[in-house]
Order: C-alpha cells, then structure tokens, then sequence
C-alpha cells in the first residue's frame, strides 16, 4: 500500500550512515502497522538510526484480550542487563502493571509511557515520563477548527472502551459544551471496537458504510471525528466522497490516513524529509490533492507528525535521560529534544498536574486548501 512508502524507503540509508555504538540498548512497544502505522514506522526509524541498540517489539492487536502478551512483551526487557530504558507507545492496558514489575526487578530502567490508556494517577505514580496529546484542550479547539470549516453538526465516533479512559472521556464532554456554545449539534455514535470480535476490518467497514447515512441525513456541513486511529482512511475517504468536513484525526498528524485516503506517491526525496521530521513536502502535497479534489477549507490536521514523532523522539528523549543530559522533571528540556527531532516545529508543553511528569503536548491546526 502507499502509506507503508510514507515511512519506509530511507531505512537502510539511514542504517548505513548512522549507526552508534552507545554501550546500553533501549526497548521500545508499539503497535503493529494493523492499529498505527506512524507509531511503528517511528520505531523502524529508530532501529536504522541506532541499530541494535533498539529493541523494537509489537503488542498484539487484539490488546484487550491478550493483555498479558503485552505484558510479557514489555517486562522481558528487564531481563536484559543491557537494558536501560523503556517506551512503550501507545501505553495500552496492562502496561502500569508490567512497568511496575520492571521497577521491581530493575530501578534504574527509565521508564516512558506514550498515549496512556489507563488511569492517569496511576500511570503518574509508574513512570518516569509520560506523553499524551492534550486532549482536554483539544475538546474546545477541534469544534473551534470544525466551526471556522463552517460546521452544523458534529459526528462524534466512538465505543466504550475508548469512552472508558478518562481523558478522552472528558475530550468528549468538552466537546459536547463547546459545540453547544458554538451552536453546532453534536451527535455521539457507536462504532465497533477494533479490538472486539470483529476486529479491525468490521469497524472499517462501518465507518465506510454510516458515514454517508449520517451524511444525507445532516448534510455536508458535517464534521466527522472518529476517536479510533483504524477509522481515519475510512474517515476520510468518505468524507471527501459526500463532501463532509474533517477537522483532524484522533492522532493528528498529516502522515496519519492521508496519504493512503488520497492515493498520494510519496517521492524518495519526500520521503527523506519526513525521516528528518519536516512535514511541509507532505502537507503541501496534501493541500494540492485536497484542491483537486474540490474540498480546499474542509478538511485540516497538525503540522506534526505526532504519533510517529513520538517513537522517534522518545528514543531520543530517553537517551537524554539515560546519558544524565536531562531528568524526568525537566520539562522545556524534553520539548526541545522533541522539538528538534520534529525539524524544529514549536511545540505547546505542560503538566497535566504539577507533582509529576505527565507532559501534555499541543500544535496549532492547519486547514487544507485555504486561500
């Protein structure tokens, strides 16, 4: 498929010229291509750049039901003398309970959980970093987005496990106050979970199937979001098929479905600055597909690669923790090394609670096709 091009063409280049003998290893868990291609492809990234000094393991798709496959993934790194940190993105369920038992058996593993699914107090006291979007903030900006795109309605797709983690939860209800004040209607649906007995492919093939229903029944001027990363291509697909409106992903980013959604070739040269975490080759070519497309102003994302962003720029970050350059606490030091990794776009970052490093992270919005 075209969106395995987006991340895979420079690897062995990048292997050739960058490979770094350090005297420590690094795990790193993400999901398979299957739930978040960025995600894995930032961990391939990071295995060409710095060899075997990356270990990069998957945790099943099926996560819910095979927790404690996750589990093993993650706590076999303590076993490891080598070993001196861990990250794990996206931290699904079962991730707390394994990184405790790595505390246990091994303290000075520095520990660093991406996209958190469980409870965030407990997450807090586990680890030494963690790093989510800022999904509180996001429940006013992306009706915010959807209203300048000249939204009516707001299709809010979600199912309840998702609506069982609490930040997103209350992204939810932000989101419902917001539109109110904004006067837009917003409407939750129930979609499958990709994790449930139909797995991914059933809830592609509702979202491919609702979205247009939803469509006729409120008109385009319908913001569709789908809290899901396996709904996006499907997501957009119809939403430029019944000339809906997209305010963003779950996971921003315009590596993230677009690619695939739109048919777009991604050039080497493309390629390469995506590598270096320079978006604008991809956001421009987005832009000029979304012209074509006839639906310029209806359709946006971030500037940054996020979920790709944040393997590779977790594995940086936590060579910093590892080398004694920065700690947990230092929290302008962590953006900058994520800043730089991300070709030096200006990131928003805060603590979610001042007693500890649970680090919310924003980017401004761009819409596609905007005079």
């Amino acid at each position: 498929m075209k969106k395995v091009l987006v991340f895979g063409l420079m690897l062995a280049l990048i292997a050739g010229l960058s490979l770094t003998v350090m005297g420590y290893k690094i795990g790193l868990v993400t999901g398979t291509v299957s739930q978040n291609e960025e995600e894995y492809r930032g961990g391939e990234y990071a295995v060409a750049k710095y060899g075997d000094m990356i270990v990069h393991v998957t945790y099943p798709d099926m996560f819910m039901t095979e927790q404690e496959t996750t589990i093993a993934q993650i706590v076999q790194f303590a076993y490891d003398p080598e070993i001196k940190a861990i990250i794990v993105n996206q931290a699904v369920p079962g991730t707390v309970a394994a990184l405790r038992r790595v505390q246990e058996m091994r303290p000075d593993i520095y520990t660093i959980a991406i996209s958190p699914q469980e409870d965030p107090w407990m997450v807090l006291d586990t680890v030494d970093i963690a790093l989510n979007t800022d999904d509180l903030d996001r429940g006013r900006t992306i009706p915010m987005v959807a209203k300048e795109m000249g939204a009516e309605v707001f299709l809010h797709y979600t199912f309840p496990r998702h609506m069982s983690i609490e930040f997103l939860a209350r992204r939810r209800d932000i989101m419902r106050e917001t539109c109110e004040e904004l006067g837009i209607l917003f409407v939750e649906l129930a979609a499958p979970d990709p994790t449930g007995e139909g797995g991914i492919t059933a809830t592609q093939q509702f979202m491919m199937e609702d979205i247009p229903r939803q469509i006729e029944k409120y008109g385009p001027n319908t913001a569709v979001f789908g809290t899901n990363c396996a709904m996006q291509e499907q997501i957009i697909t119809q939403v430029i098929a019944t000339g809906a409106l997209y305010p963003e992903q779950c996971c921003p980013s315009p590596a993230h479905a677009y690619p695939a959604a739109l048919g777009l070739e991604i050039t080497p040269e493309m390629n390469a600055e995506i590598q270096a975490g320079n978006m604008a080759p991809l956001v421009e070519a987005i832009d000029a597909k979304v012209r074509e497309l006839g639906a310029g102003g209806r359709l946006g994302t971030w500037p940054v690669a996020l979920p790709y962003e944040y393997s590779k720029a977790g594995v940086e970050i936590a060579i910093a923790l590892i080398e004694g350059k920065i700690t947990p606490d230092d929290m302008d030091g962590v953006r900058e090394i994520f800043e730089k990794s991300a070709g030096g776009t200006s990131l928003g970052f805060s603590r979610w609670d001042p007693s500890g490093n649970y680090y919310f992270i924003t980017v401004g919005s761009i819409i596609f096709g905007l005079d």
